[in-house]
């Protein structure tokens, strides 16, 4: 019996091919508007998190906001590793320079920092070494830039050994980071790294205090612990006042990036589930029209034995095709705008199954509640009415 129903709802589609594909057009859209939107914004997400991640998750951020007349020191920074919890603490200042060479000049972010720096944040490089404790002793001039910087501005990426001009000063490159894969090429990245004793030198808008510096947990079991602790030193330095200074930790940024994005994916999801609302109104708007041709049709098959449950399956299965293949459509153009989106995009968009099982289940929902009404009206239908209608 269901077979059959399924070979007449069949062939009641394709005998109307184009006012099909109109009726399924809104489930398209609603399924290709879920299905993309949440698959983007799942792919930001994971992006992000990766970005986050890589900087570390045992990291703290500490920024000083009123130094209460006890302004920190870079020779000050040691005391606050002596603590068990906290392992390795770098300062952490910037400014805006030219960066010249023979080759071209550029604006670029200096940043003056100190030899813990990298091992906290995990930057990687590409080419030669970061700086080191005597680096920063001796005030030395030298610099470790950034891959766009050397391609950009140098030219090459080869460039260990060789000096660039900060603001007229030169500055030996001592190293290379790794290029960062998130920066397009009409976004590149000009920074460089040079001694916090160095910038204090080169630029003006930086002074001897510390207001900016990272510190790391001995691991990330302890962060919490380490947050505590460090808390605990700052608020015996700046007479208890918690306003004076804000300490930040990865896991609640993380925590913080990850709530965000997941009210933007139920947010968008609700409107691409508005669109598909909308495709089951479509598709009960036909059914309806259907029942209303197909009268002498549910007449003849009611005169000859078929039941009430019978006559509401066939269009209850009718609908349910309607929808579903709407749903396969619109999971197929899915698939190839994600495809399109990271070949002509930098970041990469997963098709995620959890999504695609989610709107296979919204249309399945969708083709049910919208096709009861029509399916239940021609079930009721008068037989001997039925026979009589004449369109």
């Amino acid at each position: 019996m269901i077979l059959q129903s399924l070979k007449m709802a069949w062939n009641s589609i394709v005998s109307n091919k184009m006012r099909s594909f109109l009726t399924m057009l809104g489930i398209i859209i609603g399924v290709v508007a879920l299905v993309v939107l949440v698959s983007i914004v799942n792919g930001a997400t994971t992006s992000v998190t990766d970005s986050i991640s890589s900087m570390g998750t045992n990291m703290l951020t500490v920024t000083i906001t009123d130094n209460k007349e006890n302004p920190l020191k870079i020779d000050d920074l040691a005391e606050f590793t002596e603590d068990e919890e906290l392992a390795a603490i770098a300062p952490l200042a910037q400014s805006s320079v030219t960066a010249e060479s023979s080759y071209s000049s550029e604006t670029a972010t200096v940043y003056g920092t100190t030899a813990a720096y990298a091992d906290i944040i995990g930057l990687e490089l590409a080419a030669g070494r970061f700086l080191r404790t005597t680096d920063i002793d001796n005030n030395s001039r030298v610099a470790v830039i950034s891959s766009d910087m050397a391609t950009d501005i140098i030219g090459r990426m080869n460039v260990v050994g060789e000096y660039i001009e900060l603001d007229g000063i030169q500055y030996l490159i001592i190293g290379v980071l790794e290029s960062d894969d998130s920066a397009s090429d009409s976004n590149s990245v000009f920074e460089v790294y040079i001694p916090y004793t160095a910038l204090i030198r080169l630029s003006s808008d930086v002074s001897s205090e510390v207001t900016t510096f990272y510190i790391s947990a001995a691991s990330e079991e302890t962060l919490d612990d380490a947050e505590d602790s460090l808390t605990q030193l700052l608020m015996e330095r700046y007479k208890q006042d918690e306003d004076a200074f804000n300490v930040r930790n990865q896991s609640s940024i993380m925590e913080a990036m990850k709530s965000v994005t997941n009210t933007m994916a139920l947010l968008l999801g609700g409107i691409a589930g508005i669109s598909l609302l909308v495709g089951g109104i479509g598709i009960m708007n036909i059914m309806l029209v259907s029942v209303t041709e197909r009268t002498r049709e549910i007449g003849i098959r009611k005169a000859i034995g078929a039941g009430h449950l019978s006559i509401m399956e066939q269009f209850l299965i009718e609908a349910l095709m309607l929808s579903l293949m709407g749903c396969l459509i619109g999971i197929f153009a899915s698939w190839g705008i994600i495809q399109i989106v990271n070949i002509v995009g930098e970041t990469s968009y997963v098709l995620s199954m959890g999504i695609v099982i989610a709107a296979s289940c919204f249309s399945l929902l969708i083709g049910i509640i919208f096709g009861i009404y029509p399916a239940d009206k021609a079930a009721k239908k008068n037989p001997i009415d039925a026979l009589r209608y004449s369109a």
